[in-house]
């Protein structure tokens, strides 16, 4: 058992949970909680290292019992070292570490979102969740936005990171290029937009642009937009909050896809 904070395993663990510079140079990332552990198992991503307590494996017995079939080091740790190693306050009593993936963005055949510049991690995580939900296409990530394995965005998506088809993209612009010269209809979301984001037809593959939190979407993404939408808002209120847009236009195109497979009688994925 792990019982100094000192152990050279323990300070690389801590590392990656902090540093966004650290887990680029290892390729890792921190993975915290039982439910993103479950999570990663039902979806088979491989685990390199747990680190958990004994508390937690008298707990989990069914988890442990599996994770001691796919992991092949897991090192037992007592409250004190895992509490160093966790980025939260009260974590519960497992941790591990797994490598970075390297997705490219698939095809957009329905619906996907391109987010650039997103800042916050509770945003994107949002945004992560609600479009594994809602089940689309892929997410393409400009390279500039937060980091896709930030600690708190794992924990934002409850483990749906995992179902998720991330692509951080060099260059979001040349991406949102190559989609529309396949047939997809790039969308922007705008204050000032003429159309009502329920009056544009979702029936069309359709990738939806968001910006940044504070500065929207950059001049080179709005020109590329085929249409620009908006949600309508109370005279008084400025903006919606990035997650919350897009989670309202995922459901929309929901609603529209389900409504057309009801109709044509169609079999759909779409619940």
């Amino acid at each position: 058992m792990i019982t100094s904070s000192r152990n050279p395993l323990v300070q690389q663990l801590k590392k990656l949970g902090l540093s966004t510079q650290e887990r680029r140079l290892q390729g890792l990332f921190l993975l915290e909680g039982t439910h993103g552990i479950l999570e990663a198992i039902a979806t088979a991503y491989p685990l390199q290292i747990v680190c958990c307590t004994v508390s937690w494996t008298e707990k989990y017995t069914e988890v442990y019992a599996r994770l001691l079939e796919v992991v092949e080091r897991i090192e037992l740790v007592n409250e004190e070292v895992l509490t160093a190693i966790a980025t939260t306050k009260s974590p519960d009593g497992i941790v591990a570490i797994a490598a970075m993936s390297n997705t490219n963005m698939p095809p957009i055949q329905t619906l996907g979102l391109g987010l650039e510049s997103i800042q916050d991690p509770g945003n994107l995580g949002t945004l992560i969740r609600t479009s594994v939900a809602v089940g689309i296409d892929g997410i393409a990530v400009s390279k500039d936005s937060v980091d896709i394995y930030h600690p708190k965005i794992l924990r934002a998506t409850a483990g749906q990171w995992f179902r998720a088809k991330i692509a951080v993209t060099e260059d979001l612009t040349e991406s949102v290029k190559r989609l529309k010269q396949n047939g997809v209809k790039a969308i922007a979301t705008l204050a000032d937009a003429g159309t009502i984001y329920w009056d544009y037809d979702f029936s069309q593959p359709t990738l939806i642009l968001l910006g940044n939190e504070g500065q929207g979407l950059s001049a080179d993404l709005r020109s590329l937009a085929d249409e620009a939408i908006r949600i309508p808002l109370a005279p008084q209120v400025e903006s919606l909050n990035v997650g919350v847009c897009g989670s309202i236009l995922l459901y929309e195109a929901l609603r529209q896809l389900r409504n057309q497979s009801e109709q044509n009688k169609e079999p759909t994925n779409y619940f």
